[in-house]
């Protein structure tokens, strides 16, 4: 299995969230997403009290069905209500590689929490928030135990989802968010060690200006797995073509904006 998540490269990676998955196939989805070189794979753990979602989410037969599917590391971003060790130790016995904690929900024990999920289940571990959460409520997460920082940008639920299309919203805030948050890693040291994640609403047209404000991990799961007729099918290419596209524009951001040491300060004036 590839250590990729906390590693950050020069090339800005992409993390395949499993929200639009067609569960029907979820397997076969969740191949071609790695054949076709996602860096690794997003779901999203919901109790059904967090936000008042009545339904549950991205329960553990989820998990475990992508574990068995795929040799990628998988994320757990819990979208819960003090989530306990209990919910922790369940979830590395799936196979979970890193799990991201709800900065407003985990309350006071955040940290507890942290150093459980790094020192006893020594699992990677990230910290994460909705736009609206101020950037200085990351400060203290900048730590040696944190692999990744996610800000997540609004979802306007009552909304009809389009065919292809995110429903999130995304906001100019949320990119000077996300470039305040790369300005307070960096001026940390830990550029080379702490992920930056912008989760909701990334697509080919505007990856690349959260490349350059200091994003190293966009979520994309509209873009990889929805297209104007409904979910991708796999097998015909289409998951796989959405996949290199993304890349492609990714890459090329990452080869402007980026070098082995971060961000190039020459080019994008940081």
């Amino acid at each position: 299995m590839k250590d990729t998540i906390g590693n950050v490269t020069q090339k800005a990676k992409m993390a395949a969230g499993l929200f639009w998955a067609d569960y029907a196939v979820l397997g076969a989805q969740v191949q071609e997403l790695e054949t076709a070189g996602v860096d690794w794979l997003h779901i999203e753990v919901r109790d059904g009290k967090y936000m008042d979602f009545g339904m549950p989410r991205g329960g553990f037969d989820i998990i475990e069905a992508t574990r068995k599917s795929t040799s990628l590391e998988i994320e757990a971003q819990l979208q819960m209500v003090r989530p306990s060790f209990d919910v922790f130790d369940q979830l590395a016995g799936l196979g979970v590689n890193l799990i991201s904690l709800p900065i407003e929900t985990t309350y006071e024990k955040i940290f507890q929490d942290i150093t459980y999920i790094k020192e006893k289940l020594e699992l990677k571990v990230g910290v994460w928030a909705w736009q609206g959460v101020p950037a200085v409520a990351f400060e203290q997460f900048i730590h040696p135990y944190v692999d990744i920082i996610e800000y997540e940008s609004r979802a306007p639920f009552w909304v009809k989802p389009q065919a292809g299309k995110s429903p999130h919203t995304i906001d100019p805030i949320v990119l000077d968010t996300v470039g305040k948050l790369h300005k307070m890693i960096a001026a940390a040291g830990m550029e080379g060690s702490i992920e930056l994640m912008e989760d909701g609403g990334l697509n080919a047209g505007n990856v690349a200006e959260f490349i350059k404000a200091g994003m190293t991990v966009g979520e994309f799961s509209s873009p990889l797995l929805k297209g104007p007729n409904g979910k991708l099918v796999p097998g015909s290419g289409d998951i796989t073509a959405a996949v290199q596209r993304l890349r492609a524009v990714m890459d090329e951001a990452s080869d402007t904006y980026r070098n082995a040491q971060g961000l190039n300060k020459e080019i994008v004036g940081r």
